[in-house]
């Protein structure tokens, strides 16, 4: 009787494991939001993210911030911006950037990535580098939509201080350019040139932005800071440059489209997880995957790949007083998601890896203990551990969460203005936006247009 206890106790454990079974990915919950934005439906997908988030309108911040909740408040706020509600997308973006910390891979083993045996987004959500720019950075919109320089200097700061941080660390991360580039725009406009000037000579380090020749050409002769690059980019030898028409304004126009790619839970055979995860994980670790695999045991693993961009091949459409304007790409923000990933894949696959070798483990655990409560090599050891494995199996759910309403490129035009009033046009995606703005002398007007489809 008390062997048969043991043994009943082993089957109530699996039981409860299998309880655990069939959670759904991030991704998967998300779909019907993603589906919504696809269908070019964004108070619908606002409504779901709402419903995601407990809360009984936009105006609401969840009760609590924990689980999934920060990473769904940023993909609201870009739903908010797409719906040009700058003030409550500000808030959501201010509120999410304090609570989603940044995920180090230098820092961190494939061991410390993947400590969780069931499931991979079990912890709290941990923002590649990438997105923690673009968080500023987006936010910079909002304020600058709003004619908000104050707002837009603060997340400036704020966007150098991750700037620097990430100098040393990933010196070609080109997505620090659009947050310099209208941090830019944001110190020109307040007055500050020479901080100006500094933006606009980091945003030149990643490209060579045709808009920022004429800004710089009026700059340089207000300001005590200078570069060979910023001198180059004006078209400028020695000769001063001419100052410019104080009366006119300027308008900034602002065009993010299309969303970065989904990560999406896949199965990887062992042998060419093995292969990815080669730079990656541990000799012991790699040795125990073969033996298992040998042994018929491990056979694939589960992992997080990256889906398809959408919006990458779209072309804007920028029309001032009825008349078509250029617009200048100034990041493909999914090309650095992209990046990012490649860096780090190797990585993710080696705790998926170190995963699928703790399932087993477990469930030879289960076996063993079955078969010191029921007997040696009892059959019922053997369908319990098996149990546990395919249980355990069924839980890892790979982590799939990523800021999905992140705009996949984004694309800017500047133009100097005599004072009057302006009709603007923009459209992307199949979605179109006309406003009118007044500009005044020597002051500026920015118009956003955010189009997830």
């Amino acid at each position: 009787m008390k062997l048969m206890g043991r043994a009943v106790s082993w089957g109530r454990l699996v039981l409860a494991l299998g309880a655990l079974s069939g959670c759904a990915s991030h991704s998967d919950k998300t779909k019907e939001i993603r589906t919504a934005l696809d269908a070019g439906q964004p108070k619908r997908a606002l409504q779901l993210l709402n419903e995601e988030l407990d809360t009984k309108s936009e105006k609401e911040l969840p009760a609590s911030l924990a689980g999934e909740h920060a990473l769904l408040l940023l993909d609201r706020a870009m739903v908010l911006q797409q719906l040009q509600s700058y003030k409550l997308s500000s808030r959501d973006l201010e509120v999410s950037d304090k609570q989603i910390e940044m995920l180090d891979f230098s820092r961190n083993t494939a061991d410390d990535i993947g400590k969780y045996l069931f499931s991979d987004d079990s912890g709290p959500y941990k923002a590649p580098p990438y997105e923690k720019l673009m968080i500023n950075t987006m936010n910079m919109v909002n304020y600058l939509a709003q004619g908000d320089l104050q707002g837009a200097r603060v997340e400036a700061r704020r966007l150098s201080v991750m700037q620097k941080y990430f100098k040393d660390r990933d010196p070609e991360n080109a997505l620090s350019a659009p947050g310099s580039y209208l941090a830019g725009f944001t110190f020109e406009k307040s007055g500050n040139y020479d901080e100006a000037l500094r933006y606009y000579d980091e945003a030149l380090a990643y490209s060579q932005y045709q808009s920022l020749a004429e800004p710089i050409r009026r700059l340089l002769p207000r300001s005590g800071y200078a570069s060979p690059r910023l001198r180059k980019a004006a078209g400028l030898t020695d000769a001063p440059p001419a100052d410019a028409d104080a009366q006119q304004g300027e308008l900034l126009v602002i065009v993010s489209y299309g969303r970065v790619p989904t990560k999406i839970a896949r199965r990887l055979p062992i042998g060419l997880a093995l292969t990815y995860a080669s730079g990656a994980i541990s000799p012991s670790s790699a040795s125990q995957a073969n033996e298992l695999a040998a042994q018929g045991l491990v056979t694939w693993v589960n992992y997080p790949e990256l889906g398809k961009a959408r919006g990458q091949y779209d072309r804007p459409f920028f029309e001032l007083d009825g008349r078509q304007q250029g617009l200048e790409g100034i990041v493909a923000v999914d090309a650095e998601a992209q990046r990012a990933w490649d860096q780090v894949k190797g990585t993710i696959i080696a705790s998926a890896i170190t995963r699928t070798i703790a399932r087993v483990v477990a469930g030879k655990g289960v076996e063993a203990g079955a078969n010191a409560a029921a007997g040696k090599d009892s059959p019922l050891g053997l369908l319990l551990g098996l149990a546990t494995q395919a249980t355990l199996t069924a839980t890892d759910t790979p982590d799939t969460r990523n800021w999905q309403t992140l705009p996949a490129r984004m694309a800017f035009s500047r133009v100097m203005l005599a004072p009057g009033p302006r009709t603007v046009r923009l459209s992307a995606r199949g979605a179109t936006m006309t406003k009118k703005v007044d500009i005044k002398p020597g002051g500026f007007a920015v118009v956003n247009l955010t189009v997830l489809e």
